[in-house]
């Protein structure tokens, strides 16, 4: 592992789980096997490992780490390196391995507010938050460029409801008010638009209209 030779740890790894079955060290090669097995590119078998682990497991000492473990394994689904490459938005992929994340951190941090794994979770969490409501707000984007205007409004309100301050709600209040406005619901149209003025004063979004394409996602963490 310490040389990076992931597979060859691995299947060291599985001969230890099997022979040292119902001990410590063998609660230790779960752990490092699903560690392995992440670093080595094998997802859904780190999920497993790590499932395992925690649900054979619920008492011990590392399971604070446990759950950091299967919130990164998640979170790095997401901000992959092919995803770099392209420079694909994080809000255009499917939301569940960010969900997945961050429930895992959620629970780290609830159960073990010390842990030192606790201050990175919560990190993660404001990121995932952010990232769930720009891809609620991609998707009322896509629909309002479709004429799809009552999906709209419901992807946007969604997005400004369960993420309450996040950077997405100012474009998620405007397509909720332009949305309105062609279906002519004038006055849902002017309640969303002063709460709108009321939180944006200054948004350029009357002037600029919808943006096409963000800053990529993987940016912040350059």
């Amino acid at each position: 592992m310490a040389s990076g030779a992931w597979d060859a740890a691995i299947k060291t790894l599985e001969r230890v789980e099997g022979r040292a079955a119902g001990t410590l060290l063998a609660q230790q090669a779960q752990l490092d096997l699903a560690y392995a097995y992440w670093r080595s590119g094998e997802r859904a078998q780190a999920l497993a490992a790590i499932e395992r682990y925690i649900k054979l497991n619920p008492s011990s000492p590392a399971l604070d780490y446990a759950l950091y473990l299967r919130g990164v394994i998640n979170f790095n689904d997401d901000i992959g390196v092919m995803g770099s490459l392209a420079g694909q938005d994080l809000a255009e992929r499917d939301s569940r391995a960010s969900r997945d994340s961050y429930q895992a951190f959620k629970q780290l941090v609830t159960q073990f507010p010390q842990s030192p794994y606790s201050e990175d979770a919560r990190v993660r969490m404001d990121y995932i938050l952010n990232t769930l409501a720009e891809y609620e707000l991609y998707v009322a984007r896509y629909y309002f460029r479709r004429g799809a205007f009552v999906a709209a409004v419901n992807r946007a309100q969604q997005a400004v409801v369960d993420f309450e301050g996040a950077p997405a709600t100012e474009e998620a209040l405007y397509i909720m008010v332009q949305s309105y406005d062609r279906l002519g619901l004038e006055t849902l149209r002017d309640d969303a638009n002063r709460v709108f003025v009321q939180n944006f004063p200054n948004s350029k979004l009357p002037s600029e209209g919808l943006r096409r394409s963000g800053k990529a996602w993987w940016h912040i963490w350059n």
